[in-house]
């Protein structure tokens, strides 16, 4: 596993949103623009266990992520590395943070939440 370098715990913990990709049954790529979390050098995705990204990692825990700043596009981060765990400990309360962070109130659509577990396995940044 990598260590998150401190510029891209940053751009995480900013209001900075998060294109993911993941790999369908047939292969191809699947990619979505998510919330963002971490705890320490783990990312971290709050979902539903019924989405395509969520249903994906759980076949191949592959993942790709991009993660760049509002303020400045030229400032990003790029992560490659695979979900470790799908869990529903702390799910609830997390979107909550996540909602919390991204539009300033409590998430209002609980229910059958997940949070992705990312271990990053190659860390880029545009601007170290």
């Amino acid at each position: 596993m990598m260590n998150l370098p401190n510029k891209a715990k940053t751009l995480i913990e900013g209001k900075n949103f998060a294109n993911i990709a993941t790999i369908m049954k047939n292969g191809s790529p699947h990619i979505t623009t998510t919330w963002i979390d971490h705890d320490g050098d783990i990312v971290l995705i709050n979902t539903t266990r019924d989405r395509i990204k969520t249903r994906n990692l759980i076949r191949d825990p592959r993942i790709a992520i991009s993660v760049f700043s509002m303020e400045d596009p030229y400032d990003a981060l790029f992560i490659r590395g695979k979900a470790i765990e799908i869990t529903e400990k702390g799910a609830e309360e997390h979107i909550d943070k996540l909602a919390q962070k991204y539009i300033g109130m409590n998430y209002r659509q609980h229910g059958d939440r997940v949070i992705l577990r990312i271990e990053p396995q190659h860390v880029m940044l545009l601007k170290p």
